[in-house]
């Protein structure tokens, strides 16, 4: 009897975390990807610019990748998409806002002319190999969000992606619930379905409740206008836009990201500015202050961002002036809190009325609630379930609300980055696990900055670092010159200067040991050296400094 084909779902980012999402879904040896996207550098995570997925099993399986199907513009969902195609050059598929966000991409990295895009729309079906792939719109907070179905000869797969179910969406593309429901009624094998604002009972507000928040600030406000918000958030932009027109101000644009969107967004003929309407920023700094809006990138407080060189007087343009109001329209992603709240301080100290989210409906999430949620698993009433775009406690919480609306315990699955879900028509399981992780990118190195690297760079963050030059004649092993200490973030040399003949007499003592015991090998040298330094100064000052002996031979 032949053996029955399976579909394997193998999440590679996006689960037990919020970012670098991607999953890959194969049948017989084909794959293809849905999403491929970064994450942003956790704190311990020094010097690192960002995250992106370990893709050690698709480059094993590389003959086997067919292509990349986008979900979204979001840096979450794209944004590992150049560092990918550089090793496995796939076509990718998506809507034409999220191919033009992936084409500046490309361009930065001198890659564009060498990748296929390929521009789908809403209710698009693209066959894929043995993967006839359909595209269903949603809302999010960026326009053409698109969930995927992928019919394969086993049954349906379908991807939720980022949605919300906006009923008033700004530019009137509500998302498609009766293809949803289709199907549903026709049969779908496992739904994965995004979690990130399971721990919030109710529904997420609609975006135009923004719009109305806006227009009552605006009313109100006598002076400049500043707005901070998610560079790709199109609709949250064309919102501010319509009020500044509404009210007669102009708008100029602070930060790198704003205006690329901005750029890519109105040239596709997603954001319908007013002529007149932008202006530059030496020309807003002309206009009269009630006559202005800046938008301006920085919403989560980011240490290099628009909004916190303003706030810290380091921006070259533009400064907060008394009177000034500050929309800050984002909520703190998590871990970012500290550093939203300091800007929103600062801006106070400057003078500035700061209004943000949590005292008013200036942000509404692009995630789905509860009860939106629950409405997605009634609608489509999968056999299988896989909550996925969350930390492992959100994906917990989603398996059991998919539990209480009567999926069937054992065909739900929690799992985490790597691990493979199996299907068949009748069943589903958790199988092996394949490689996955994390990839650190550092300026332009890929993967070259490990866990070692990084506990390095947490020690000379901590104790900082010492080091100690002797000049040495190889023949007889006779000290000619030093030991000299060099510091840095250990102790001020200058302040310190008793400890630090102590710690040159140690290293001596250390050297005649070596010299007595006739250990010759520079290895054992350095390593007697590290060795009776090092405990020397924990005794001393409690602190671990890294200790580097360079010996040089005459």
């Amino acid at each position: 009897m032949a053996k029955e084909p399976k579909l394997a779902v193998i999440p590679l980012g996006g689960l037990g975390e919020i970012g670098k999402n991607m999953t890959a879904v194969r049948f017989g040896e084909n794959i293809v990807l849905i999403d491929c996207g970064l994450m942003f550098p956790e704190e311990e995570m020094l010097g690192i610019d960002i995250v992106i997925p370990d893709i050690t099993y698709l480059l094993e399986h590389k003959e086997q990748v067919l292509g990349i199907l986008l979900t979204h513009g979001h840096e979450d969902h794209i944004g590992a998409l150049p560092y990918v195609l550089r090793q496995i050059n796939v076509p990718v598929y998506g809507s034409k806002l999220a191919l033009g966000l992936v084409q500046g991409k490309l361009k930065e990295h001198n890659m564009l002319d060498q990748v296929q895009l390929n521009t789908v729309k809403p209710r698009d079906i693209i066959q894929i190999g043995p993967f006839k792939c359909e595209f269903i719109r949603v809302s999010h907070s960026i326009p053409d969000a698109m969930a995927i179905a992928i019919h394969t000869p086993v049954g349906t797969l379908l991807h939720t992606g980022d949605f919300k179910i906006d009923q008033t969406p700004v530019d009137g593309e509500v998302i498609d619930l009766p293809r949803f429901a289709a199907l549903g009624e026709k049969g779908v094998l496992v739904m994965l379905s995004d979690s990130t604002n399971v721990e919030r009972p109710g529904y997420t507000m609609s975006e135009r409740v923004v719009g109305n928040t806006f227009d009552e600030t605006f009313r109100n406000a006598t002076e400049r206008i500043i707005i901070a918000t998610f560079a790709s958030n199109v609709h949250r932009l064309q919102q501010a836009i319509t009020m500044a027109h509404k009210y007669g101000r102009h708008v100029a644009v602070v930060g790198r990201s704003m205006v690329n969107v901005m750029q890519v967004a109105s040239e596709l003929g997603y954001l319908q500015i007013p002529p007149g309407t932008l202006v530059e920023l030496d020309e807003a700094a002309r206009l009269p202050k009630n006559k202005v809006v800046l938008l301006t990138t920085g919403s989560q407080g980011e240490p290099m961002s628009a909004l916190t060189r303003i706030a810290l007087g380091d921006h070259r343009q533009v400064d907060i002036l008394p009177g000034d109001t500050v929309i800050i329209s984002a909520t703190p992603i998590p871990g970012n809190e500290k550093l939203v709240a300091r800007i929103i301080d600062q801006l106070f100290k400057l003078g500035a009325k700061v209004i943000y989210e949590a005292v008013s409906g200036i942000h509404v999430s692009g995630h789905p609630s509860q009860e939106e949620l629950k409405l997605m698993i009634n609608l489509v009433r999968p056999k299988f379930f896989i909550p996925v775009h969350g930390e492992y406690r959100m994906l917990k919480k989603h398996a059991e609300l998919a539990r209480e609306l009567g999926i069937p315990a054992e065909n739900i699955f929690v799992g985490e980055n790597g691990q493979v879900f199996e299907f068949t028509r009748k069943q589903g399981r958790m199988t092996g696990r394949v490689t996955s992780g994390r990839v650190l990118v550092d300026g332009l190195g890929v993967g070259d900055v490990g866990n070692i690297v990084l506990r390095d760079r947490k020690q000379l963050s901590q104790d900082g670092i010492l080091i100690v030059v002797v000049t040495m004649d190889k023949e007889n092993n006779q000290v000619l010159a030093g030991p000299d200490i060099v510091s840095r973030g250990f102790v001020y040399v200058r302040e310190s200067e008793i400890l630090m003949e102590e710690a040159k007499a140690k290293v001596k003592i250390a050297l005649d040991k070596c010299c007595n015991r006739g250990i010759s090998e520079w290895a054992g040298i350095k390593s007697q050296i590290r060795d009776d330094l090092g405990k020397f100064l924990y005794e001393k000052t409690r602190r671990r400094p890294m200790i580097l002996p360079i010996i040089m031979e005459v």
